[in-house]
């Protein structure tokens, strides 16, 4: 059973427990109104506490349900908070630690609530490109107040208990606990003071007015609507808000209701479904069980202070985690040091870090020129320059001086782990930790799982991306792993597109009107030109039938490596990060044309994004073919967390399921003709051609 029923004296007690958050799935739900009427049938019972088990009264929808048809299933959420609406009794929600979405509104559907203070509050459901939809537009407006009733639904953002306690006129807590350890009984001693109160209140006829309403629901809506582009669902809470001010109870809650439907069909909707989901599943590997024993790790050592290394170490230091980092010059070692303490004072100067948390952080740093004094961190990670050669010294170097049961990370964007774990006796022990720069701001984490790497090694590795707060995403080997070998291919398709016609600016505008967060020439600027180019020569030696536009060997021959030499694709004033069109970089590109007898031809922006978006689907698709990852979820979240894809399109691969595997296809069949591009990349990837053909999506 999800929800638990004992009476206590004259109070019965129903008790939601369904782990990990009490999510209100439908043997809970069901729970819930079997226990009402098992309570309003006894005699004894005078009212009723409703609370939630564990670490929450309840964190709303089971998401386990999302998309089943139990999801809907009677009794759904509006049915429960009816039946407690029309019970006899008095129900008093005890709510404490996290009262969110759905838990929220069966909460505001009680007679009383008495809240324990730290309990996170919030109807999240914006995030996810709704609003709520079991009566939180029209009961917490009423119970709350207009404004901060609107300010949390429109942010979806939580708020604590105590802080909502203090709003003036509010009535959504009527009482405040002293303690979460004290709740359950002063929820006890609550229900019996109220047990005889008669009519029974309810959130349904608080009033609900805003004394300037016409102006301020247009400053609202104003306001949400220049933070909310490409997102419908926030504009709809201001909607459904305002009508809780204007309309009968029973109006508004049919108004919402509508809203809710209409905005679950919105592409946007379904993206941010996907990402919610996706983004948990991330973390489950299948022949990886969550009991998988996990390895202690107390502290970490880092060899290189370069950008990466010290990026990599401030995430540890945030996480209160001891760093030991290394390098071979006490020179490099200053200028690592010294970046970590800009990094972090300019933290403190915008108010985003205290000064004793500063100085916390930097006491766990302690640097090194010795591999010995590694010998007792519980693993190290690699960040050292991107050479076979260099990985293999460190990485015997570190065999020799590493304890016996240390973990052994590189941190290579595309060198093969395997080879790299051979350098070592224990290649169970080593593993990819591909870190994205800057290392300290980025979301993304690709674990790179070796053909040798132990379980435990693995999943000690996720646990500890999750506790650094990254998006760690399990990628098998292979050269660039899940997403450089993908963003290859699309940096092969902006290259054709120069050949034939576009400029880098065109381009860049084209995908960014989009949604992504930067176009390819913007960011190989930023990225350094030369990485790409150091690539592209060990692939014209191990790959030389493939395809590559030369325009970009042709701008590194000229020096222009992108934002750090002043000079790439655009042009850069000093101290400023401003893509300039270059003149000189389209004369180039004419030139090259020129020479290879290609005429200039008009090409739409709905081509370019084609172009290179379906180059990372069909790529993804051999991905996922060779095991490389394990689901297509996977692989939005890699690039929806590094490389700045729209999050409300959801990911390559669902914006694929959305445009229709079959359209994307015949778009590929239709590039494959154009002679100035590779016809055989885009031979659909055997995945691809077999959901297609059996009318499947990736997801």
């Amino acid at each position: 059973m999800t929800a638990q029923y004992q009476v206590q004296g004259s109070v019965a007690v129903i008790t939601l427990d369904n782990p990990p958050v009490n999510g209100l799935g439908h043997a809970t739900r069901l729970g819930i109104t079997d226990a009402l009427q098992r309570a309003n049938a006894d005699p004894a019972v005078q009212a009723i506490v409703l609370t939630g088990a564990g670490k929450a009264f309840s964190g709303g929808a089971d998401i386990r349900e999302f998309g089943t048809p139990k999801a809907l299933a009677e009794p759904n959420l509006l049915s429960v908070i009816l039946a407690i609406e029309n019970s006899a009794k008095p129900v008093v929600a005890a709510v404490h630690s996290v009262c969110m979405g759905g838990g929220l509104e069966l909460s505001l559907g009680c007679h009383y609530r008495i809240a324990a203070p730290g309990c996170s509050v919030a109807l999240p459901e914006v995030k996810l490109g709704l609003i709520p939809g079991a009566g939180g537009t029209q009961r917490l407006p009423r119970a709350l107040g207009v404004e901060p009733a609107l300010n949390m639904i429109v942010s979806g953002e939580p708020v604590k208990s105590e802080l909502l306690a203090q709003i003036p006129g509010q009535k959504l807590f009527d009482k405040m606990a002293a303690s979460a350890d004290s709740l359950a009984a002063e929820a006890l001693a609550f229900a019996q003071e109220v047990a005889a109160v008669r009519p029974l209140p309810l959130v349904r006829n608080l009033p609900c007015k805003h004394p300037q309403g016409d102006a301020y629901f247009q400053f609202a809506r104003n306001m949400v609507k220049g933070m909310s582009k490409n997102y419908p669902a926030p504009l709809k809470c201001v909607d459904a808000v305002e009508s809780a001010t204007r309309k009968k109870f029973e109006d508004g809650m049919l108004f919402e209701r509508e809203i809710f439907i209409n905005l679950m069909w919105t592409p946007e909707c379904r993206a941010l479904r996907h990402v919610f989901v996706a983004d948990r599943a991330a973390s489950k590997i299948p022949d990886v069980p969550d009991t998988t024993p996990k390895r202690e790790i107390g502290s970490i050592a880092v060899i290189g202070a370069g950008t990466m290394g010290g990026g990599i170490s401030m995430n540890f230091l945030n996480a209160g985690i001891p760093v030991k980092m290394l390098e071979m010059k006490q020179e490099a070692l200053d200028r690592g040091l010294a970046t970590i303490r800009k990094n972090y004072e300019a933290q403190v100067k915008k108010g985003k870090l205290k000064q004793d948390k500063y100085e916390q952080r930097m006491s766990l740093l302690s640097t090194t020129l010795n591999y010995d004094d590694l010998k007792d961190a519980d693993m190290v990670i690699e960040a050292v320059f991107e050479e076979m050669g260099v990985k293999e010294k460190v990485f015997k170097e570190l065999d020799r001086v590493m304890k016996p049961g240390a973990i052994l990370a590189t941190n290579t964007s595309t060198l093969d782990v395997d080879q790299i774990a051979s350098f070592t006796g224990r290649p169970q022990d080593v593993i990819g930790t591909h870190f994205f720069s800057p290392a300290n701001v980025m979301k993304l984490l690709e674990v790179v799982r070796g053909k040798h790497t132990a379980k435990d090694v693995l999943a000690t590795v996720m646990a500890l991306g999750k506790k650094i707060k990254k998006t760690s995403v399990v990628s098998g080997v292979c050269d660039g792993f899940i997403g450089n070998r993908m963003i290859e291919q699309y940096s092969r398709q902006a290259g054709f597109l120069l050949v034939e016609g576009c400029t880098p600016a065109q381009v860049d505008k084209a995908v960014e009107k989009f949604g992504f967060a930067m176009g390819p020439f913007r960011m190989g600027d930023l990225a350094g030109n030369d990485i790409g180019w150091a690539i592209r020569k060990r692939r014209y030696t191990e790959k030389p039938d493939l395809k590559y536009s030369k325009t970009a060997d042709l701008l590194c021959e000229m020096g222009r490596y992108g934002q750090k030499t002043g000079a790439g694709w655009y042009d850069y004033v000093p101290g400023k990060r401003d893509a300039i069109p270059s003149a000189i970089v389209v004369d180039m590109i004419d030139k090259h044309r020129a020479a290879l007898g290609v005429t200039p031809r008009k090409i739409s922006d709905e081509e370019i994004v084609q172009r290179l978006v379906y180059s990372l689907v069909n790529e993804a698709a051999h991905i996922l073919e060779e095991g490389i990852a394990s689901k297509a979820s996977d692989i939005d979240m890699v690039y929806l967390t590094g490389y700045g894809f729209p999050i409300y399109r959801g990911g390559p691969m669902l914006y694929a399921d959305q445009v229709g595997l079959f359209n994307v296809v015949q778009s590929m069949n239709r590039f494959a003709q154009n002679p100035l591009d590779d016809a055989a990349f885009w031979k659909p990837a055997p995945l691809l051609a077999r959901l297609v053909a059996e009318g499947k999506t990736f997801n």
